[in-house]
């Protein structure tokens, strides 16, 4: 599945080398951003709340809820930023719906499968907070290191993704700040808490940790904060509960 993904990316990606190639790019922004680590290192739960519309795993989640209406919802409900997926194809999602997110004043982190330099500096043209860097479809040190270089120099923070402790040493010598314990397996697509169980015992203490997938219940998120994550990413659960912020309130309460 990861490599479907990735391979439709390569198409985009060739797009926007046409486009700096002829100087068409669309200029950075450089208004300010909200500070994506700052939202999850307050006091609390902290909860990024994710927009997204289906998956390669679930098919189609909520087809119904709009960005302008999640977005207040989500605000509503008590998050400290939002996720949003612009993967087109297997997410329908949008780069579009970072703006519509960002009119919140919430930090908001752009979920995609980023490998090339050229998709930092896409990213830079929007108001994203942060974006995220999956070590597994980067899985190249020096890669990773100027992804990461890249993403700071614009003023956006990089969320390392990780599955494994080979991919945390990875994360962690590109001097990642904010590392995600994704526990679904990217390729099988399963779903393992015990991934988040076993990994967090080797958190360096500078870095600030985001449980990721399979969280469903207020009692899983105070299992995994007493482990030592600071926050949590939760897509799934929300965008398929009836009432979107009532079931962020319950798992942030």
């Amino acid at each position: 599945m990861l490599k479907k993904i990735t391979d439709a990316k390569q198409e985009k990606i060739k797009a926007l080398q046409k486009l700096a190639a002829s100087g068409k790019l669309d200029p950075v922004y450089d208004g300010p951003r909200p500070g994506f680590l700052d939202a999850l290192n307050k006091p609390g739960t902290s909860i990024i709340a994710e927009y997204k519309r289906a998956s390669p795993s679930k098919g189609i989640i909520n087809k119904d809820l709009s960005p302008e209406q999640a977005a207040q919802m989500f605000v509503q409900g008590g998050a400290a930023a939002f996720s949003v997926l612009t993967e087109e194809k297997y997410f329908q999602g949008d780069l579009d719906y970072l703006e519509m997110f960002a009119a919140q004043n919430l930090p908001v982190l752009r979920k995609d499968f980023l490998f090339h330099p050229l998709q930092i500096r896409e990213t830079a043209a929007t108001k994203a907070s942060a974006l995220l860097l999956i070590v597994r479809v980067i899985e190249n040190q020096r890669l990773l290191n100027e992804l990461v270089r890249t993403s700071l120099d614009y003023n956006i923070e990089p969320v390392v993704e990780i599955f494994n402790h080979k991919e945390l040493g990875l994360a962690t010598n590109a001097g990642a700040r904010v590392i995600l314990v994704n526990n679904r397996d990217l390729d099988l697509l399963k779903v393992d808490l015990n991934v988040s169980r076993e990994l967090i015992k080797n958190k360096p203490s500078r870095q600030t940790w985001i449980c990721a997938s399979g969280i469903e219940e207020k009692t899983q998120i105070d299992e995994f904060h007493r482990l030592g994550f600071d926050a949590f990413l939760i897509g799934t659960s929300i965008m398929s509960a009836p009432a979107p912020e009532e079931k962020l309130r319950e798992l942030g309460a």
